[in-house]
Order: structure tokens, then sequence, then C-alpha cells
């Protein structure tokens, strides 16, 4: 085998390293020879086209692609909910890691009985502000920003009843607390729970070895869960959720998506179970129902209330 050591850029949180170092021990059970680099922030890189030239959007994801882009890395690993659905140009999917626990989980202070009393929850997310809020009209919920460390830290410190956070993200780094709530009911945003790497397009040594650590199922649900989100999107942010589970036994998938307005007063929902055979497309028309029930007028509504 041609050697070449794989260098695997990541971010310096601790559930950034903690997804480098997993990826890292694949690599080195299949024989090859890895480095985990730490990248620094994109502040002091500087490059000479804009950034919307190479089509980077991502703010989580933005330093490692230009890493990446520079040549000083191979491969990055991310949270598969971080990734903007369009990649930089040059940078393409390399694998999808078989996905871990899906859910949102309310971490909250010892008194689980906050839901019919006014009570402050925190989240940075708008998909999860709006899910809740829907839920709870007569609840306040703040924002809250940081890696997973920063927010637990955050929610210890405050006066709010309770934050919301990914189950995974805790569970990978041991700091699932004892006080939590599986928020069964909410849908998790697109590809929540999964792992993507990614690298060159010309980099075929890395590529093929990165292939070896792809799951087909998770990179099918991921897929239609994104092209849900992509379709309905169209580069801006919104409160969307979107779920696929795949039967084994029946070889059907069943899709749950939602769009909500920020306030949560507004949702629009899908719930559809369809044969394997009709996962290509499966996300895309499922955001034109949404669209064509309501959706394209709340879409422009989002986008209206987000620009102020």
């Amino acid at each position: 085998m041609a050697e070449k050591t794989i260098r695997i850029g990541t971010r310096d949180s601790e559930l950034a390293l903690w997804q480098a170092h997993t990826v890292q021990k694949k690599l080195n059970d299949l024989g090859y020879t890895t480095e985990i680099v730490a990248v620094k922030s994109t502040g002091d890189i500087i490059l000479d086209k804009p950034l919307y030239e190479l089509g980077i959007t991502g703010i989580f994801t933005k330093t490692l692609d230009i890493a990446m882009i520079n040549g000083d890395i191979d491969i990055a690993v991310h949270s598969m909910k971080d990734v903007p659905t369009a990649l930089p140009k040059g940078v393409v999917q390399a694998a999808v890691l078989e996905r871990a626990n899906v859910l949102d989980i309310l971490v909250h202070k010892g008194n689980p009985d906050f839901e019919n009393q006014p009570s402050t929850v925190a989240t940075g997310s708008l998909r999860r502000q709006a899910m809740w809020l829907n839920k709870y009209p007569h609840h306040t919920v703040v924002d809250l920003r940081g890696n997973v460390n920063t927010r637990m830290q955050k929610l210890q410190d405050s006066d709010w009843n309770g934050a919301v956070f990914a189950a995974a993200g805790l569970e990978r780094i041991n700091l699932t607390p004892e006080n939590y709530i599986n928020l069964d009911w909410m849908i998790p945003a697109p590809a929540q729970g999964a792992m993507l790497v990614v690298a060159m397009e010309n980099d075929n040594y890395t590529l093929d070895a990165i292939s070896q650590l792809n799951h087909i199922e998770t990179e099918i649900c991921t897929y239609i869960e994104r092209q849900f989100l992509r379709t309905l999107e169209g580069g801006c942010t919104a409160p969307i959720g979107a779920l696929v589970r795949y039967d084994e036994e029946e070889d059907t998938l069943r899709f749950q998506g939602i769009l909500l307005s920020v306030d949560g007063k507004q949702k629009l929902e899908i719930d559809k179970t369809v044969a394997i055979e009709e996962w290509k497309k499966l996300g895309f028309y499922a955001a034109q129902e949404i669209l064509n029930s309501g959706g394209a007028e709340l879409m422009q509504t989002i986008k209206e209330s987000l620009k102020k």
C-alpha cells in the first residue's frame, strides 16, 4: 500500500477531538497511518479568494474547509447536522459513519415537572426553539451558544429551568447528566447523530481509505433528510426537522419532516412510509408537499423575520 499519512483536521473542542480520534482509530485498525491536526480559527488565515467564491458557508465547518483546500489537512470530521448541504468546490462527502442516538434531550435542574409552570429553557437552535414554543407556548426560550461543555456550564450557572442538547454529543464525551428527559416528540435536525468525513475530490488515496468507514443505511437516511432541508431552505436558516428510519423487515423508509415558524405558532408536518426503492427523491417530494401546503409562504415569512 502506497504509504501516506492521512492528516485528520479537527477543531479543538472536546467533542470535535473525540470525533477525530474515533475516525483515526478506525483508519489505524485498517492499517492506515494518520495524524491529528488541530486547526485554529479562520481569522488568521488569509486566502486570495473571498469565501463566497469558494462556496464556503457553514460557520462550524469553514475553518477546516479552508485548511483542506489549502492542503494543510487531508480530511475533516464533522457532526453532519452542522455541515451545509452544499459543500465547497473540490470538497466531497467521503463517508458517513453509523449513526448514534438521534434524539434531543432536555437537561434540567432536578425538577422535571416544570412543564405546567412558567419556565425558561435555553437553546441556540431555531428548530428546538420553535418546537419547544409550539408545545409550551407559555414558556420563555433563551439563546444558548458555545460548545457542549460551555453550554453545560452556562446552564449550571444560570437560573434557567433547563437546556436542550443533542443526546449523541453528550453521550460521546460522557457528559450526560442524571437529570434529563428524552424529547422523543421533537423531530431532530437533519442528520443529527451522524458523523461526516469530507475530503478533497482529487485525493484518490484518501477517498479510498475513508470509503471503508461508510455506513450505507446511515448514508441513505441522512441523504434524504438533507435533501428535504436543501429543497425547503434554499440557503436560509429555518426551523426544520427531519428523520428517516429504515425498517429492515418491511424494507421501507419512514420519513418525518417538520417546518415551523420561528415563534412555533405555525407548524407544517409530514409523516410517510415508502418502499426503499423510492429513497432517491423522497426528501425532495416531501419538501414539495410541505411547500405546496403553505410552506412556501412560511419560508418567505421566516426569511423576512430573520433579516430584521
